[in-house]
Order: structure tokens, then C-alpha cells, then sequence
């Protein structure tokens, strides 16, 4: 294996661990806990989770890359 083969395949090995940390920020970002109004009079109120569509689609997407490039680096790294 050339050097720069190399080199490239750690590059994209660390990218892809970026991309998973991102994925991970996006997706803890993504939601939200909200209160909601008791239905009925006495009743108490409860609380629910609301999440954001565009940070859950960044997660999605920085999980995909993160995939992508973990395979290609590590097919690059295991090519002789």
C-alpha cells in the first residue's frame, strides 16, 4: 500500500468518526420537551418530546457519510 493510500484512509477514517459525533449532537439536539395542557379541568398537565425535523434529517445524513466513509476507508486500509 502506497503512502498516500494510507494517509487518505486515516483522513477518511477520522472524518467519519466526526461525522458520527455530529450525528449523535444533531440527534440530542433534536429534541425538545414541551408541556401539554391537561385535557380535562383538574386534571394535571403532562409532558411530551418534540422533535425538530431539520436537525433529525442532518442526523440521518451525518449517519449515512459516517458509514460511507468508515467502509471506504476501511476497504481502502485492508487493499493491498
Amino acid at each position: 500500500m502506497t503512502r498516500p493510500s494510507r494517509r487518505r484512509a486515516v483522513v477518511e477514517l477520522l472524518l467519519a468518526v466526526v461525522a458520527a459525533v455530529g450525528c449523535v449532537v444533531s440527534g440530542v439536539a433534536a429534541k425538545t420537551r414541551v408541556v401539554v395542557a391537561p385535557i380535562l379541568d383538574g386534571e394535571p398537565s403532562t409532558t411530551s418530546d418534540m422533535y425538530y425535523a431539520p436537525l433529525l434529517t442532518l442526523s440521518l445524513l451525518l449517519a449515512a457519510v459516517a458509514g460511507v466513509l468508515a467502509v471506504v476507508a476501511v476497504s481502502r486500509l485492508r487493499r493491498r
